[in-house]
């Protein structure tokens, strides 16, 4: 039987993901965070809260962290990671590639992840030490062993534009180096993604919690690898990402070794 930290997870993902779906195809109030390429919409917002009350229904004593804004420490030593939308500038703009995250971590260790794709009525929840499933159905990373036949993902910082550290020399280099690379706009369906060997590899130089945490385990779950930048284990709370099917990995940290030094 399930937990019932997984069984309110997926509700909430699905609740949240259905919302969004229902609502994409009418126009959005957009705002900006900072920077006009850091878009928020309402819907944000809605979902975000929606998730929430869930959670705190159930686990009262556990803390929060999410992406717009809600945050208490909690009391029992537990933390929820929310993404209530990843993929807002695709949302906003009418493209159907977006997620809700949801993921347990307990003193640094990820214990629980769940991404819903409410376009494709896709569901991955990963488990430490029980798996990652799609839909129910087990994941397995790819089994492509050499990066100059790899399909990679990658995405960019908001403050591209200013940032003089903004992974464009990391994608040139891996652009022809690898088969070919993408960028979807969602952090978590990314790691989704490298879960269900549709990719092989994912790198990102700066992202937050929430855009980690829930795709994360499921890497590792499906028998992959996630680790920082330079091979070491990941900060969650300041996460600086390389995964992998594991059978690239030291390949893609190398061009990163390459590129940045250390």
């Amino acid at each position: 039987m399930a937990s019932l930290e997984r069984r309110v997870a997926v509700d909430a993902a699905r609740a949240a993901g259905q919302l969004l779906h229902r609502e994409h195809p009418r126009t959005r109030q957009v705002s900006f965070k900072g920077a006009v390429t850091n878009l928020v919409t309402e819907m944000d917002g809605r979902a975000e809260a929606l998730v929430v009350d869930a959670i705190t229904a159930q686990f009262p004593d556990d803390g929060i962290l999410a992406e717009e804004g809600s945050a208490r420490a909690g009391r029992s030593g537990r933390r929820w990671v929310i993404d209530p939308l990843d993929g807002t500038t695709n949302y906003a703009h009418g493209l159907p590639v977006y997620s809700v995250g949801i993921g347990l971590e307990r003193d640094g260790v990820v214990e629980l992840g769940v991404v819903y794709d409410p376009s494709r009525d896709e569901l991955f929840v990963g488990e430490r030490g029980a798996g990652a499933t799609l839909n129910d159905a087990r994941l397995t990373v790819s089994t492509t062993e050499a990066l100059d036949r790899s399909l990679l993902v990658t995405g960019f910082p908001y403050d591209i534009r200013t940032n003089h550290d903004n992974n464009l020399q990391e994608y040139a280099t891996f652009a022809v180096r690898s088969r070919a690379v993408r960028r979807l706009g969602s952090a978590l369906l990314d790691l989704a993604y490298v879960a269900a060997g549709r990719l092989d590899g994912f790198w990102e130089l700066s992202l937050s919690p929430w855009d980690v945490v829930a795709g994360g385990i499921l890497v590792e779950e499906a028998g992959g690898r996630l680790t920082d930048l330079t091979g070491g284990p990941v900060d969650i709370d300041r996460p600086r990402v390389v995964a992998s099917n594991g059978r690239i990995h030291g390949e893609m940290l190398a061009v990163l070794k390459e590129i940045r030094g250390g």
